[in-house]
């Protein structure tokens, strides 16, 4: 029987989700909704993970390399405790993702690879601190930005804030999916299908994938206690994209236009969410 600690969760709560699974609806697993305890842990961790990128956000500039982002991002989360997450995780090796134009996600930092006018670049940083994770990206214009990239850039930020204020407690994940979709395609814009958002919390990747496209009606229940991200990559073209043979890593748009991503993790609770990095 699908159970919730009355410690962490009302009477309420639960006979809701009792009377959902009678209905037939896809029910979270029961580790993946978090404790006050946990919680408290993952809470500690976005703090450090925000203010890396407000710290990130006063640094970055025409000029820069990618590889002096990595540096940053490695030197603000250790001198506060904590671990750089993509650093090492399956083999990726530097400490954050950096993605310019064209690039989708997973831009591997380099020594070589310099931010230039025009450019805009998403950086993907995530923390681990006392076990606990959090994760966050940001989209940065570099110089004289055409508006054609501006607008993506915006509305791409627009399809994430859609994702978040869809992901209420008893909605389901198609839901939110449906919402971020048609955002961006009544502005001209395709979703990429082949990446999501995920939990986070005690692990760097957990369920529920979270997908930025979809139907209404379908996919998981959204239930208090859960914490993932709402991360939408929109492409200013098609929504395929391709792995980089080279890296194995870094995910490109396949027509070589640009892309965009903004990335928040939240938290259900009974009354709403609680964004905790942005």
């Amino acid at each position: 029987m699908f159970r919730l600690t009355p410690k962490n969760y009302s009477d309420d709560v639960e006979a809701k989700l009792q009377q959902y699974k009678k209905q037939g609806y896809k029910l979270p697993s029961r580790r993946i909704l978090r404790t006050e305890e946990q919680l408290a842990g993952i809470r500690a961790s976005a703090a450090i993970n925000t203010a890396l990128l407000d710290f990130i956000s006063g640094q970055i500039k025409e000029g820069m390399s990618t590889a002096e982002i990595d540096h940053l991002v490695y030197a603000f989360t250790t001198d506060h405790d904590a671990i750089p997450a993509p650093f090492l995780f399956e083999g990726f090796p530097k400490s954050v993702c950096t993605s310019i134009n064209d690039v989708v996600c997973h831009g591997i930092p380099d020594t070589k690879e310099f931010l230039r006018n025009g450019d805009i670049i998403n950086v993907d940083v995530s923390t681990i601190y006392k076990g606990y994770f959090s994760d966050a990206s940001r989209m940065f214009l570099i110089g004289e930005v055409s508006p054609e990239m501006q607008r993506l850039v915006q509305v791409t930020r627009e399809c994430r804030d859609i994702g978040v204020q869809t992901a209420q407690p008893w909605a389901q994940l198609g839901d939110v999916g449906a919402a971020i979709q048609e955002h961006a395609e009544q502005n001209g814009y395709s979703v990429v299908r082949d990446l999501t958002g995920h939990g986070v919390g005690i692990q760097f990747h957990e369920d529920p994938d979270v997908n930025h496209f979809g139907k209404r009606g379908t996919g998981m229940l959204i239930v208090p206690g859960m914490t993932f991200t709402i991360e939408p990559m929109i492409n200013m073209g098609t929504h395929k994209v391709f792995v980089d043979e080279a890296n194995g890593w870094t995910v490109c748009t396949d027509d070589g236009l640009p892309s965009a991503q903004w990335e928040s993790m939240i938290l259900i609770t009974e009354t709403g969410n609680e964004v905790l990095t942005e």
